[in-house]
Order: structure tokens, then C-alpha cells, then sequence
């Protein structure tokens, strides 16, 4: 059995220590991954929320990204109640929201431009 010196001893207290438990914060964020497959769902919408804490929690991303991603979720939260409010009723049982009115649009007859 081979004696540690006290060289090699001060190293390994001076190693970083590996945190198996946790992957490397070199990884992607976890969020992006989940962004990036699309947030079609209340539920894909939380995962990717829940993502993000993590990922803030972690520091695999800025506070400003973190800033900007939930500024635009709570864009696509207010599309969503919109589009359940005031949406008309589309092909199938989906409702539809329409933004901009062409030439002739589906809720009134003629559009203005």
C-alpha cells in the first residue's frame, strides 16, 4: 500500500470536489431544450418554467435570458386567454384568434385595410 505525499495530499484538498448528484454546469440549459421541442401545452408551458428555475437556480443562464424567456411567456399566456375569450370557432373544436384581417376575413365579411 503506497503512502500519499504531502505534495500529492495538499492537491487533492485543492482539487474541485465532483458533485455527482448534479450534472456539469457546462450543459446545456435544460429549458432551451424544452423550448427548442416547442411549448404547445399547459404542460410543456410549466416543464419549461419549471426548467428555468432550475436552470437560473443553477446559473446555466443569465438573469436577464431568465427575464426575457418569462416576459414572453407571459406573452404566450395572454395570446392563449385572447384566443379562449375572444377566438372564433375554427375547423374542428379548436378556437382560433385572428389578428389581422385580409381581404375578406373569416369573422366578418370584408376587412379594412
Amino acid at each position: 500500500m503506497a503512502t500519499l505525499t504531502k505534495i500529492e495530499t495538499q492537491k487533492a484538498k485543492e482539487a474541485p470536489k465532483k458533485d455527482l448528484g448534479s450534472p456539469a454546469k457546462s450543459d446545456q440549459p435544460r429549458s432551451i431544450a424544452i423550448a427548442q421541442e416547442g411549448i404547445r401545452t399547459a404542460s410543456d408551458f410549466a416543464k419549461m418554467m419549471a426548467a428555468l428555475m432550475s436552470d437560473l437556480a443553477e446559473s446555466r443562464i443569465t438573469p436577464q435570458v431568465g427575464n426575457a424567456i418569462v416576459n414572453a411567456g407571459g406573452k404566450l399566456l395572454k395570446v392563449a386567454e385572447m384566443q379562449a375569450r375572444f377566438g372564433v370557432q375554427g375547423k374542428g373544436a379548436e378556437r382560433e384568434l385572428i389578428l389581422v384581417g385580409g381581404k375578406t376575413d373569416e369573422v366578418g365579411g370584408e376587412g379594412k385595410r
